[in-house]
């Protein structure tokens, strides 16, 4: 249905394409990685028709309908509603429905017998069949199911549509992509003004979207839920996997260590090469031999490694020590303009423990965590630190706050003196900083840089108490893995608000869901939280169900003890329906789980052959590198089978709970 043939771009010596030469079929559902400024957003703008390429290096089927979201936010028309303008998805039918009425009218207008009238009837009958085709007898109800999917309120309707801030507005050009039904649509980083519940929808929304996508994220969940095939850019060239994220990653892996010994190779035949030739070059009887192996080096097509070959890795330092409880936080309220945000908000942050905010935009998540770093006051409540308790926070305002003058070393160095240069530069190659970057001053910076090097800064700062708001945003997947096993090990408490559910997964142990003013507390991951708000929202019919149904009595007419038998009948069959609602869930993570201790095990049996060879001692570093490989992969391993045992636990859980109400 689209084809990409031959793309070639370049700047400078730079080669952001070489032939790129690629296609998408029909339904095909496809996630585009690549490290950041590898060319993924060009591309998609290329394959939306928004930036121009020579002829014949985009090709589309006829009638082929695209819908493109940006990364920019458009304009909108004022005086339009949000309702209005999300109709406008529909303009085509609704051009079609005005025609027909036009039409409609002349034929009243013009007699029988009058020689236009026959090609009026056929118009008519043209018109009347294509809005047939389309949905526009049910777009009332479609903008209003999506718009509310997408975290829009009936109350916000009728507002006009550039009242919006600009996370809103994107969602507003979400929503219009997806009532136009486009054939292919290509989405730029479609999650990234999403709040948890709207993220859940879309995806729910998007495994049922007949046509194909192509989509950027850096939400590695939602790749791996939605995607069956991977591209990946990466030094200008293009490949493509077959599976999701976590497939591509396994794959990627198998061909780069294939790739690497070809690299390994390649590069001591060109030494001994070089060797030779500078051996022989002055030697007239070697001229010929001279010529020859440089000209062969000539024809070599190099082989380059990826950017992301050379690992990364930052470990926070110890801590301070600080008392057991580290924070209380008691029947704190607090509102604005007179609109209250939350009330009577409660709970306890143990040491060590890490703590996920979670709930819909402009639910007060943002709100709770500037509290906490002191910069609004709350109305009324009290606030607790434990003993020795320091805070080091991240808000998207840090960016601004920088001192332009430095350059981002130097920002860095004048937080904490106690990091080497090494550590320091480690710290910020994880944030996307490397080589000469870090030489650069903050003054000439991006807004996304910027906020990059505030987290960092943060990062850096000596605290027991590390407040995050929205930390992932401008970060690659690669990125976010490397602060995220970083906040893994972290030996200090957390409180971060992230609506990237497989980012703060990995290390939160409590959820705070603030909802309509209120806080409650989940002891467990986002996925726990998430299991258990669906479970308990698929169950509330069941408990409406029971609470109405009547007590038995012995003298109750044959006709209604037979109701009630299929009654009882019916609560079983949706009791059973329930425990597999809530045990799918759990067995996903086991299944997941299962294959990732497989390619673990895998991996742990290739170290060990490795090790166990007495050559490899003879190369320390290498040496170095395999057992701390070895030793990262143990950890790991020993987490994956304690989730596997949790998973397991649980349903064990459940299956006894459940046989345990169909028996009564």
């Amino acid at each position: 249905m689209l084809a990409i043939n031959q793309l070639s771009i370049q700047f400078g010596s730079k080669h952001l394409f070489k032939n790129v030469s690629v296609r998408v079929h029909p339904g095909e559902k496809i996630g585009l990685v690549g490290v950041n400024g590898a060319g993924k957003s060009t591309l998609l703008k290329i394959m939306a028709g928004v930036k121009h390429v020579d002829d014949g290096v985009l090709a589309r089927s006829k009638n082929v309908s695209i819908g493109y979201l940006p990364q920019e936010i458009a304009s909108f028309a004022p005086g339009r509603t949000l309702f209005d303008e999300a109709k406008t998805a529909f303009a085509e039918a609704l051009a079609l429905q005005k025609e027909l009425d036009q039409v409609n009218h002349a034929l009243g207008q013009v007699p029988p017998e009058d020689p236009g009238f026959g090609d009026l009837l056929h118009r008519q009958g043209d018109l009347q069949h294509r809005l047939d085709q389309s949905d526009i007898f049910t777009m009332e109800s479609q903008v209003e199911r999506i718009l509310l999917g997408l975290g829009f309120s009936q109350s916000d309707f009728g507002k006009d549509s550039i009242s919006f801030s600009g996370g809103w507005l994107m969602r507003l050009m979400l929503a219009k992509i997806l009532l136009a039904k486009p054939d292919l649509l290509l989405l730029d980083e479609p999650t990234n003004h999403l709040d948890i519940e709207s993220l859940t929808w879309l995806e729910e929304f998007l495994k049922n979207h007949r046509g194909a996508m192509v989509m950027i994220s850096h939400d590695r969940s939602f790749l791996d839920n939605l995607t069956t095939t991977t591209w990946e850019i990466s030094l200008g060239e293009l490949t493509v996997y077959k599976g999701n994220y976590s497939k591509y990653l396994v794959d990627k892996e198998n061909r780069m260590i294939i790739k690497r010994a070809a690299y390994e190779n390649q590069q001591a035949m060109i030494e001994q090469t070089m060797k030779f030739v500078d051996r022989f070059r002055s030697k007239a009887t070697k001229a010929t031999q001279v010529q020859s192996r440089l000209k062969q080096l000539e024809k070599i097509e190099l082989i380059e490694l990826d950017e992301t070959e050379s690992t990364i890795a930052f470990r926070f330092p110890p801590s301070p020590a600080s008392g057991r409880t580290v924070l209380d936080v008691e029947k704190m309220s607090k509102q604005f303009g007179g609109q209250p945000v939350f009330t009577d908000l409660s709970f306890t942050l143990q040491r060590g423990e890490k703590l996920a905010v979670l709930g819909v935009n402009g639910a007060g998540k943002s709100t709770l965590v500037k509290i906490l770093a002191g910069l609004i006051a709350p109305d009324s409540g009290a606030i607790r630190f434990g003993h020795n308790v320091t805070i080091s926070y991240f808000g998207q305002h840090q960016a601004q706050e920088l001192d332009s003058r430095y350059t981002i070393l130097e920002t860095l160095s004048h937080v904490n003196n106690e990091l080497s240069v090494t550590q320091t530069r480690s710290l910020l190659g994880a944030f996307l900083f490397r080589g000469d970057d870090v030489d650069k001053k903050v003054g000439v910076l991006s807004g996304g840089e910027k906020s990059r090097v505030a987290l960092a800064k943060m990062i850096a700062t000596p605290a027991n108490l590390l407040i995050l708001d929205e930390p992932t945003n401008h970060l690659d997947i690669q990125s976010q893995e490397v602060l995220q096993e970083a906040m893994r090990q972290y030996d200090g408490s957390i409180i971060v608000v992230s609506h990237n559910r497989y980012f703060a997964n990995s290390f939160v142990s409590k959820v705070l869901e603030i909802k309509s003013g209120h806080g409650t507390i989940f002891d467990g991951n986002i996925d726990y939280y998430l299991h258990k708000t669906h479970a308990e929202a698929a169950s509330a019919p069941l408990k409406t169900a029971a609470a109405a149904k009547p007590e038995p009595g012995g003298n109750q007419p044959q006709e209604k003890q037979a109701k009630k038998g299929k009654e009882a009948r019916k609560m079983q069959a949706e009791l059973r329906q329930q425990k597999n609602r809530e045990i799918a869930p759990l067995k996903k993570i086991i299944d997941r789980a299962e294959q990732e201790i497989e390619q673990l095990e895998a991996r742990k049996t290739q170290l060990e052959q490795a090790m166990a060879d007495p050559e490899l001692y003879k190369d320390q570093d290498r040496f170095a590198e395999l057992n701390n490989e070895y030793t990262a992969l143990g950890r790991k391993l020993k987490r994956t089978y304690a989730d596997w045992e949790q998973a397991q636990a649980k349903i064990e859980e459940f299956e006894a709970r459940f046989s345990g109400e169909c028996e009564e």
